[in-house]
């Protein structure tokens, strides 16, 4: 059945590849079943937002599973989706705070409204076929830098996870020269396995060293109970250090969802005041998008003579997630980079993201031990290092011989790891790139498109972002 229904045979791939690829996409997207509750409740940062940490962990996985069955099985492409990091800060930080300034007493539920509102938004963008349109609007070079800028930003949340590049108050960031501790040993050690094994051609590569890299953090942490770890909590916690009865071990039982189940405020969100923010969260989530599903689907082989086949089915899976999410009690739902682990382990339909669905509905069953993997980043640190290595290797298809391409495209590719913001590296090539074509006498070459959003780009920029502070 999976065969005919995915059409497994005409991309090349197998049921057994697809679930290992699955598999992979959810082990390194895990930490957000953790990550999300932890930013939208507040504890992250020792403060209380109001929403329930449970309720919006089960909002996560629910939403997560929804948006990820929809790519799935409606697209049929190989791409996850869950609540997106940046989304959730931007929430936090300047959505509730902007409902507590215009007067709202209960500003999560407004902040829900105006996820819900963008949602709709996106929903209509998408059935009208608006999205499709800008994604066939980008050039063939911009396209594989966006898969570029998208491999460099994984591998450098790759090394940041795994603490070989930490924070510096005058480089911004520099080496960690402490390569005997136990962090820095866990990621090495993954590192080279996935690329000995990946070397070897190994089925599973990835998730092998995923595995692995898991193994040896139980026993580093039995062996060197006293070390720092800089996911000690997490793995001090685990069944396979300090717990050895299945029943407490593996499995819980899952929460309710009644404190943030339906609470949107939609009529407050569609207050004056609040549609800047609906304008900006919008923004954020399509340009994430567009970028995550070019660039995942340029390192699949997916899109074929610059077009994207079923784009507009795949657009739909996430706004429809957002839709959802906010009923349920989280934040803006999106395309995952993370599923580029998929892609490189085999994946390329989308039983893959419907193998990464079915995980996210059964997580909040065994929450300890996903805990342990999703919420100890050195663990899933290798794999995306050796995803952003593999995603670089569309550099070559650039066209480098027009500046009028090679300089919008060398802005995203910069952009995106600089900026750290997939949306915010798109803006610098979209806004340059009509620009820089008109002025080289090139402006014929430009799709009308792409024109309109280069301006509608500046004017988000010049007003709505500057909610943002």
């Amino acid at each position: 059945m999976p065969r005919t229904m995915f059409n497994l045979a005409a991309h090349g791939t197998s049921v057994r590849v697809e679930i290992l690829a699955g598999i992979t996409t959810f082990l390194t997207m895990s930490y957000i079943i953790f990550v999300q509750p932890a930013v939208l409740s507040g504890r992250m940062f020792g403060m209380d937002t109001g929403m329930d940490f449970d309720s919006v962990m089960i909002a996560t996985c629910l939403s997560a599973a929804i948006a990820s069955a929809i790519m799935g099985l409606y697209a049929n492409y190989p791409i996850a989706q869950a609540p997106g990091m940046g989304q959730n800060f931007f929430f936090v930080f300047t959505i509730i705070p902007g409902a507590a300034a215009a007067g709202f007493t209960n500003s999560w539920q407004v902040g829900l409204g105006v996820v819900f509102v963008s949602g709709i938004l996106f929903l209509g963008l998408s059935l009208l076929g608006i999205r499709e349109m800008l994604l066939h609007a980008i050039s063939p070079s911009m396209k594989h830098a966006i898969a570029v800028g998208i491999g460099l930003f994984i591998a450098f949340i790759g090394v940041q996870n795994a603490g070989l590049v930490v924070k510096d108050p005058g480089t911004a960031v520099r080496l960690n020269t402490h390569f005997a501790s136990p962090d820095l040993i866990i990621f090495f050690f993954g590192l080279v396995l996935i690329a000995a094994l990946h070397a070897r051609k190994v089925p599973g590569s990835i998730l092998w060293g995923i595995l692995s890299a898991t193994a040896l953090a139980s026993v580093l942490k039995l062996l060197l109970p006293h070390t720092p770890f800089a996911g000690a909590s997490v793995v001090t916690d685990s069944l396979l250090v300090t717990r050895f009865r299945l029943a407490e071990g593996i499995i819980s039982r899952p929460p309710s969802m009644a404190p943030t189940f339906l609470k949107m405020d939609i009529m407050s969100a569609l207050s004056a005041s609040m549609i800047p923010f609906v304008v900006i969260a919008l923004f954020m989530d399509m340009f994430d998008t567009i970028g995550t599903l070019i660039g995942v689907s340029e390192q699949a082989g997916l899109v074929k003579d610059n077009r994207l086949p079923r784009a507009k089915q795949a657009m739909l899976s996430d706004a429809i997630g957002t839709v959802t999410g906010a009923a349920f009690g989280t934040s803006t739902v999106t395309s995952y980079i993370e599923s580029a682990a998929g892609v490189e382990q085999g994946g390329r339909t989308g039983l893959t993201a419907v193998v990464a669905a079915g995980l996210f509905l059964i997580a909040p069953f065994f929450s300890p031990v996903i805990a342990m993997i999703g919420s100890y980043g050195v663990i899933t640190a290798p794999a995306l290092v050796i995803v952003g290595c593999m995603m670089m290797q569309n550099v070559t298809k650039i066209d480098w011989g027009d500046y009028t391409e090679v300089v919008p495209s060398f802005l995203i590719i910069t952009g995106i790891p600089f900026c750290y913001n997939i949306g915010d590296g798109l803006a610098l090539g979209f806004i340059s790139y009509p620009v820089i074509k008109f002025l080289g006498g090139r402006g014929r070459d430009v799709k009308w498109l792409m024109y309109v959003l280069g301006i509608v780009l500046i004017f988000y920029f010049i007003f709505a972002r500057s909610r943002m502070g």
